[in-house]
């Protein structure tokens, strides 16, 4: 659910109260251990933690006008989430946060990225913390670069049956178009 709210106090005002003390919470958490560089602001209508413009002027590769999402915190429909961009593509950081989360006992909600929890009780405050603390600005973009880099290899065709299946269609259907375009070009 994205919020329209301009800033992250206005975000945090709008909240249904027992969510609000949850992400205050989880928040100062993230502040306390963000390394240098990131900044925090209103982002995809969530509370963002980011690497400006400043640092990274190409910004994010999906929409160059904002700033490399680091990590989010939100407030959804069925739940709380936490967005850890900054583990999404290191393995080996990923698996340290799930058996440090697992460590604790408390039941880990996660998908590729993002951890969904219902209440601020479900979530270790410490792995949070240090897990943003173990990632700095300088080793985030290059990393990310590193993936962008490797992204641009040309990518693998993949082609399902139902589009096998509808190749011939599509090749007649532009051949008669063909034909027709050229009838029309030479009358």
């Amino acid at each position: 659910m994205q919020s329209k709210a301009k800033t992250v106090a206005q975000y945090i005002k709008e909240l249904p109260a027992d969510r609000r003390e949850a992400i205050k919470t989880i928040r100062a958490e993230i502040l306390k251990s963000l390394p240098k560089g990131y900044e925090e602001g209103m982002q995809y209508g969530m509370i963002g933690y980011f690497v400006p413009h400043s640092v990274f002027p190409d910004g994010y590769h999906c929409d160059p006008k904002q700033p490399l999402p680091f990590a989010h915190l939100a407030s959804q429909k069925n739940h709380m989430a936490l967005y850890l961009f900054c583990i999404y593509g290191d393995d080996a950081l990923k698996e340290w946060f799930r058996e440090a989360w697992q460590k604790t006992g408390k039941k880990l909600d996660m998908g590729k990225s993002c951890v969904r929890f219902k209440m601020l009780e479900d979530v270790p405050l410490e792995v949070v913390g240090q897990a943003i603390k173990k990632v700095s600005v300088k080793k985030y973009v290059a990393s990310y670069q590193e993936a962008r880099a490797s992204a641009g290899s040309k990518p693998k065709k993949i082609v399902s049956r139902v589009s096998k299946q509808a190749a011939p269609k599509r090749a007649a259907k532009t051949a008669v178009k063909k034909k027709s375009a050229k009838k029309a070009t030479r009358r």
